[in-house]
């Protein structure tokens, strides 16, 4: 007799989708219909599987996504923790707003966590998000300063790690729940980033209904032209404009150089702050031509 069950994908390789279910890990393979479809099953998916007589699982439904990201791959996230380190590498503001975008564009919580504060102070980062109204963190997985404050943070959520190549996203984890003995590497001086350490995406359990997805590491956060957040929408992914926006002298403000506009005068009066700003224009820049088929 065939069994249904239903989970969540815990992780898919070489063809197979691990799925968690109240009773037991299940290896499954996804029915044929999927790739018809052009659909890809993801690391966070809730899906219903069928259990053959012989113990062989199939997805056979995914279940609706409340949110999915192309890069990092992964469904159903409730917030996404963007890592930057101080130093070795450096942080590069716009690729940070950029993923806090995507995220606030499919309303996940964006989380700033700046990384390696035992080499420097990373308080102009600090100053930079928490005038924007973005949850941030500064830790040390050497001094475990931030660590608790982090962890406390994950509990009954399913977070992504984004972040640079070499920011320490795995070092991270391993001192929030040492269990997990991530694989690390070193940073290459000559290249100025990480190697590639994770290979694939992968939801770590850490308790009940608390996962953590350790995401490839990128030499960059680099969003897919899907994750870029459409023109019209942009305004929206950047919290501190709201108070602002509906007081810019045209309706149609697009909040980069029009005058009357109330959101650049409170960056003028420093009430956004000018990284932030710098930040929009140039996204806004990249996809205000973009066609809608070149969004897909």
């Amino acid at each position: 007799m065939k069994e249904i069950r239903n989970g969540r994908i815990i992780k898919g390789i070489g063809g197979f989708y691990y799925v968690e279910t109240e009773e037991q890990l299940y290896s499954c393979k996804a029915r044929g219909v999927f790739r018809k479809k052009g659909i890809t099953p993801l690391a966070g998916d809730l899906v219903e599987i069928r259990l053959g007589e012989d113990g062989t699982g199939y997805v056979e439904e995914i279940l609706p996504r409340k949110n999915f990201l192309t890069r990092p791959p992964v469904a159903n996230i409730d917030q996404l923790i963007v890592v930057t380190s101080v130093c070795d590498p450096s942080p590069n503001t716009l690729l940070i707003d950029e993923a806090i975008a995507a995220a606030e564009d499919k309303e996940i919580e964006p989380v700033v966590v700046v990384s390696k504060t035992d080499l420097e102070s990373g308080e102009w980062l600090r100053d930079i998000y928490e005038k924007a109204g973005i949850p941030f963190f500064a830790v040390s997985s050497v001094t475990d300063e931030g660590i608790e404050a982090v962890k406390s943070l994950l509990k009954g959520k399913v977070t992504a790690f984004t972040g640079n190549s070499g920011v320490g996203k795995s070092s991270l984890l391993n001192r929030i729940d040492p269990r997990l003995a991530l694989e690390t590497g070193e940073i290459s001086q000559k290249l100025g980033r990480g190697r590639h350490t994770t290979r694939k995406v992968e939801l770590l359990k850490l308790g009940d209904d608390t996962y953590v997805a350790d995401t490839p590491g990128f030499s960059s956060i680099s969003l897919e032209q899907c994750d870029l957040v459409r023109k019209e929408n942009l305004q929206f992914c950047f919290r501190e404009f709201e108070p602002y926006r509906n007081q810019c002298k045209f309706p149609s403000c697009s909040h980069t150089c029009e005058k009357g506009c109330a959101v650049l005068q409170a960056v003028q009066e420093g009430e956004i702050h000018l990284s932030r700003h710098t930040s929009y224009v140039a996204m806004y820049n990249e996809v205000k031509d973009l066609k809608e088929w070149e969004m897909k």
